[in-house]
């Protein structure tokens, strides 16, 4: 399960492309650069020849529109991360875009206008259908042209980006009110009290081991420009910074931060950023809080409305390091871990109560649920249970902590929050993991030796229905109904490389979900052939399903409710001294609250994966304790 290198596909994109372009140089190619039939290709007017052909004629394209809203599409990452602009610059088309200057993530003013006036060829103001550039990248289903060497990137006429440009080509800025043309513009969509206050101190911010941004982009000759400050001046006057506002529009993308050069170009490439910045890696990492700061107005957000009107909420990362006696906690908007729990040996599961103030933790080496103090990582509390332990999970009102007790003879064993007391052992098969349902009404416990998984109504405490698979079970994921009951159990099994699917009104399983046989052949060296696929989750929001191949060395997504795979990120590998790689062996699963970043616990390479769920890159891998596996989400509100 081995993805291209970035630049290698990029590179048989362009190899493709500049044959095409070759092939059919001799009698002109398609205004986007891909090849056609032979046919005699009339040469479009100059915008003057246009103007000259009378009233009719005359053209409405706006220069400071396309520059704004226009231009900015042309850089957008397509699918294989390729732009517009990685093939446009480079070949002998008649779509031709001006290469950056060196440094550069964006074009300069005079670049611009160049690229305004070949672009300005390529549509039809009376008639934007006929336009090759909303033609040749558009769907032919949708009424495109039959190719395009770039791929066709717009499904209908409904994309939003066909949409704009289709705007632009018809109208320009003539034939739109005020506001009409101020709700459609990267000005009007992007809040300037919100740049002046959040994002435009950023630029000022000393960084350690970095040049304040403002140091070069301050200098005249910057794509990305900004003022000047005056002499003495701590800040930008409101002139200043309106001007920086205008000139900052022309590097975003509005709605869309990972399209946009402000975010991409400082990024480190490992977090999905470009490969080169003069400036330096600004930000290590998309969970960096003056990235996430743009991306918030990028997105749209507005000076003391919406998300930004009130504290973020702040996600600690909890592994437990199951071969060790330490617990690394992970700060998810730095992926760095700022706290060591230690003093528990053969922690395995993990879950806090309601405010966050205590830690609960199952303790295989002394058969006890340890009760932690979170600020101070010290042991309050010992609680004996009736066996040695595995997992435990917590009612969402935190008063009882359930425990799976891994004997023969299992249990969950039920702990009171307020006394720290085991008040009841409901006999169970052997019990490797048991979770509480969203709702509080049911705890599943499931089982390795009884190859089962046992249903327990938390109001009576009572068996309420249990369901036998054909291989051991391993870890479950919930899917909710609208008013929060279960709807379906994900289950993944021993010996079967991927996952059931369990219908939880019917008691029954109603379908068995395969991962891609392409595998990377991990699993042998490692040991873990018995367990191809360990690892499972729903994403906070309910809209994605999330699961761990051992075999491929990978974590899948596959899109809620229709179960279609999305993707796959390949995690880390290990290279032993004088042997082949092997796998990181993926364990868990757990989310940051807002569903934008996935953690896998990789205990074969003691480290957690960081993982952008949106773009399906890795944004780090965060060195922990020795065989990482249980880990969970903290969140503070």
């Amino acid at each position: 399960m081995r993805t291209l290198d970035k630049s290698f596909s990029n590179f048989l994109l362009l190899v493709t492309v500049s044959v095409h372009v070759l092939c059919a140089g001799a009698i002109g190619v398609a205004a986007l650069g891909s090849p056609e039939k032979p046919r005699q290709v009339k040469q479009p007017q100059s915008i003057s020849d246009r103007s000259a052909g009378g009233p009719q004629e005359q053209t409405s394209l706006s220069y400071e529109e396309y520059r704004s809203r226009i231009e900015p599409i042309f850089l957008k990452n397509r699918q294989g991360n390729v732009r517009c602009y990685d093939c446009h610059s480079t070949l002998a088309t008649r779509f031709r875009l001006q290469p950056f200057l060196p440094g550069d993530s964006s074009w300069t003013e005079k670049q611009s206008r160049q690229n305004f006036e070949v672009v300005s060829h390529l549509v039809n103001p009376q008639d934007p259908l006929k336009s090759r550039l909303l033609l040749h990248p558009l769907a032919q289903k949708a009424g495109g042209d039959p190719t395009h060497a770039g791929g066709k990137f717009w499904a209908s006429q409904n994309d939003p980006e066909w949409q704009t440009i289709t705007d632009w080509v018809r109208h320009g800025s003539a034939g739109l009110s005020p506001t009409h043309l101020a709700s459609r513009s990267a000005a009007g969509a992007l809040d300037s009290q919100f740049f002046k206050s959040k994002v435009q101190p950023i630029f000022l911010k000393e960084r350690p081991g970095h040049a304040r941004c403002y140091g070069c982009h301050s200098e005249y000759n910057r794509s990305f420009h900004l003022e000047k400050l005056s002499p003495g001046a701590a800040n930008w006057t409101d002139e200043q910074s309106q001007r920086n506002f205008q000139n900052v529009l022309q590097h975003v993308v509005p709605g869309d931060p990972g399209s946009s050069a402000l975010l991409v170009h400082p990024l480190a490439p490992e977090a999905g950023g470009d490969p080169f910045h003069s400036g330096g890696h600004q930000f290590q990492s998309q969970n960096d809080s003056d990235w996430l700061t743009i991306a918030e107005w990028v997105r749209g957000s507005r000076a003391g409305v919406g998300p930004d009107s009130s504290p973020k909420p702040l996600a600690l990362i909890y592994v437990t390091n199951s071969a060790a006696d330490t617990i690394d906690v992970i700060d998810s908007t730095t992926n760095k871990v700022v706290q060591v729990i230690s003093g528990i040996e053969l922690p395995h599961g993990i879950a806090f109560s309601p405010d966050g103030s205590r830690i609960y933790v199952s303790n295989e080496s002394e058969s006890v649920l340890d009760v932690v103090d979170r600020k101070s990582g010290e042991i309050q509390r010992k609680v004996p249970l009736s066996g040695r332990p595995n997992n435990l999970s917590i009612t969402k009102d935190g008063r009882r902590v359930l425990v799976g007790i891994r004997t023969p003879e299992g249990a969950v064993d039920v702990i009171d929050a307020a006394s720290l007391i085991r008040v009841k052992t409901i006999r169970v098969d052997s019990v490797h993991n048991v979770y509480v349902t969203l709702d509080s009404k049911y705890a599943v416990s499931g089982s390795l030796e009884g190859e089962s998984a046992t249903v327990i109504d938390l109001q009576t405490d009572q068996i309420a229905w249990r369901l036998k698979f054909d291989h051991p079970v391993r870890p479950m994921a919930f899917e909710t109904n609208p008013d929060g009951s279960t709807h379906r159990i994900f289950v993944q099994l021993s010996n079967f490389h991927g996952f059931a699917v369990v219908d939880f009104e019917k008691h029954a399983e109603v379908a068995r979900i395969k991962l891609p046989d392409e595998s990377g052949g991990f699993g042998f060296a490692e040991g873990r052939v018995n367990t191809p696929s360990h690892g499972i989750g729903v994403a906070p929001d309910g809209k994605s399903l999330w699961v761990n191949s051992t075999l491929a060395n990978a974590i899948f997504k596959y899109s809620l409710p229709d179960l279609k795979l999305v993707g796959y990120v390949a995690l880390p590998e290990v290279h032993p001294l004088g042997h082949s790689p092997t796998g990181s062996v993926p364990e868990w699963i757990t989310f940051t609250p807002d569903s934008k970043f996935v953690y896998v616990s990789n205990s074969g390479a003691a480290s957690v994966t960081a993982i952008d769920a949106r773009t399906l890159k890795t944004v780090a891998v965060i060195p922990v304790g020795e065989v990482p596996k249980r880990i969970n989400t903290l969140v503070f509100r």
